[in-house]
């Protein structure tokens, strides 16, 4: 029979100290994506009501333009930072976790990759 304490059972198995920053950062983009959203919401309806130029003459204006790309940081790194928890929550094995979190992570790096340069294409494109 084996008397350890809690503490002797714990020690080795890890840092406990990036699980805090990452739940802040988790509600720090959920409540930045609160007001960045209304940017969404008149970028879509730019989009589905208006004329072409006008929805680029929308997103031409520098706050907009801002608000948009806030936005989209925001929106990926919060959906990388979810589908990270559910990772390490449901996948037992570690080789499979850290591989899954790194494709996770960089299939957002690409997505956020490639919606900065579809905003700035049609900036300068117009």
């Amino acid at each position: 029979m084996k008397y350890r304490s809690p503490l002797a059972k714990a020690v080795g198995l890890g840092s406990a100290k990036t699980g805090t920053s990452h739940w802040w950062m988790q509600r720090v983009t959920a409540v930045a994506l609160v007001p960045l959203s209304f940017w969404l919401i008149i970028f879509l309806d730019l989009s589905l009501n208006a004329p072409y130029q006008e929805t680029v003459a929308w997103l031409s204006a520098p706050l907009n333009t801002l608000g948009m790309v806030a936005w989209l940081l925001a929106v990926f790194y919060h959906a990388a930072l979810g589908l990270q928890v559910v990772i390490e929550d449901y996948i037992a094995a570690e080789g499979v976790k850290i591989v899954a979190v790194w494709t996770v992570n960089l299939g957002f790096l690409l997505l956020v990759l490639a919606a900065l340069i579809a905003v700035f294409r049609t900036l300068l494109i117009g």
